[in-house]
């Protein structure tokens, strides 16, 4: 279709004294208009008057006022970004190569330097101080044109214009010197302390703002005689409502903490906390109660410790069902006085000659199960497949590791490397124990 045509058309009106001026478009000729027009996702003042339409006007004619509207207008900051527009920014401005983009969003996201609100990066507290301590002391590196002039020196070194020693040498005589007076800048500022209208739930002093690894705080004056901590309290960026346990609920339906929260073992209040894995509540009796419960980020509070009725056997006190961060587990309730911890056993003896350990139920890191002796660290043996009450019929070791996979299916094998032992893959039965399939008629 053809084209729309319009006339950019500025219109000065007078009456009497004063005067009133109206900037826009005039549309001459409709074309594909007539028929689609075409939105935008974000629109700015300028492109408001910019494609603001305005009626037929011939020069001389005299209007008529009809009403008179008296409208504010406030500046609005710019909105914040999308990874869209990040990007475009990054391009515009040099910064980065297409293929370290996604890099950039997954760190500034992993490590929460922001948050995303609304599809919109928002910068976090620690991202916040992060920012403010790396620019006051690498000016030059944070600088945008010196980060695109560095980009551009290491185009000229792939393509042979300049050695690499050069181009490292020229970067790094200036970052060493910042380096060093970097050091004795952010140690100071970690020293520093805001002071706050809050009182310490403990012993009744003044709380502080402290900056640690992982953002602002709020600390006890009296550091270290009192080790009381929690999260410097901000206003959220959605609406919430009352939940369940002083709980608030936001408007995605998720469970989000506050710090009405009761300690479950010592009954003193709980408060939200940040750690290396995020939030978290943490009992405000600390060192003496450890008691945390974890946050998800999703908002959701992982569920309160469980008292048992068994004992512990090295301490006699109760044990408690907590929940970490691979799962629930069974420790006692003095943690960390007692750090024993219930494991899942095996019922089979560590093989290891003069250990008198068994082998347990463990998990790695990656939440990933494995057995190993209970005796660690003063026993290391540990075995990825699971152990079965089953001896080697060729060696006659006192029990053989069970391993499952989707091709073989279920094999038993000895944890002898010498033996080499290794059973026919088992079949599981269906219907009867012979084997058989049977139907119901």
């Amino acid at each position: 279709m053809m084209p729309a045509l319009f006339d950019q058309t500025t219109i000065d009106i007078r009456a009497g004294r004063l005067g009133f001026r109206a900037t826009g478009s005039v549309l001459k000729f409709d074309g594909f208009l007539k028929l689609y027009q075409e939105g935008r996702d974000e629109k700015t003042e300028e492109d408001d008057e910019a494609e603001r339409t305005l009626p037929r006007v011939e020069k001389g004619e005299v209007l008529r006022l009809n009403s008179v509207n008296s409208e504010q207008h406030f500046t609005e900051p710019p909105p914040r970004y999308t990874e869209a527009t990040l990007v475009k920014a990054l391009e515009e401005k040099g910064i980065g190569r297409p293929s370290t983009y996604a890099a950039i969003m997954t760190t500034i996201i992993d490590r929460e330097y922001v948050e995303k609100l609304e599809g919109r990066f928002n910068p976090t507290a620690l991202g916040t101080t992060v920012n403010d301590l790396l620019v006051a002391s690498f000016d030059d590196l944070f600088n945008e044109t010196y980060t695109a002039r560095m980009e551009e020196a290491l185009d000229s070194v792939e393509e042979g214009k300049i050695k690499w020693t050069d181009a490292l040498h020229d970067f790094y005589g200036k970052f060493a010197k910042d380096l060093e007076s970097a050091e004795g800048h952010m140690r100071a500022a970690k020293q520093q302390s805001i002071p706050t209208d809050e009182v310490c739930e403990n012993c009744g002093a003044q709380m502080v703002i402290k900056f640690g690894r992982f953002g602002q705080f709020l600390a006890c004056a009296n550091y270290p005689e009192c080790r009381t901590t929690r999260e410097v309290s901000k206003p959220s960026s959605k609406e919430s409502e009352p939940g369940v346990n002083g709980a608030t609920t936001s408007s995605n339906g998720a469970e989000t903490a506050e710090e009405t929260e009761t300690c479950e073992l010592c009954g003193k209040p709980m408060a939200l906390k940040r750690g290396r894995f995020g939030q978290f509540l943490g009992c405000t009796g600390y060192p003496e109660c450890r008691n945390i419960r974890k946050i998800a980020k999703s908002g959701v509070v992982a569920p309160a410790p469980v008292l048992l009725d068994e004992k512990c056997p090295v301490d006699g006190a109760q044990l408690v069902r907590r929940f970490g961060r691979f799962g629930e587990f069974v420790s006692c309730a003095n943690y960390p006085k007692c750090n024993y911890i219930q494991r899942e056993t095996t019922g089979i003896a560590c093989p290891r000659p003069g250990c008198k350990g068994e082998i347990v139920v463990k998990k790695s890191k990656r939440g990933k199960a494995f057995y190993g002796c209970a005796e660690y660290p003063k026993c290391d043996r540990v075995y990825w497949d699971k152990p079965i009450q089953e001896s080697c019929p060729q060696c006659k070791a006192p029990f053989l590791l069970e391993k499952t996979t989707k091709r073989a299916g279920t094999t038993h094998y000895c944890p002898n490397e010498e033996c080499g032992y290794r059973s026919e893959p088992i079949t599981p039965q269906v219907g009867g124990a012979a084997g058989e399939q049977r139907v119901a008629g």
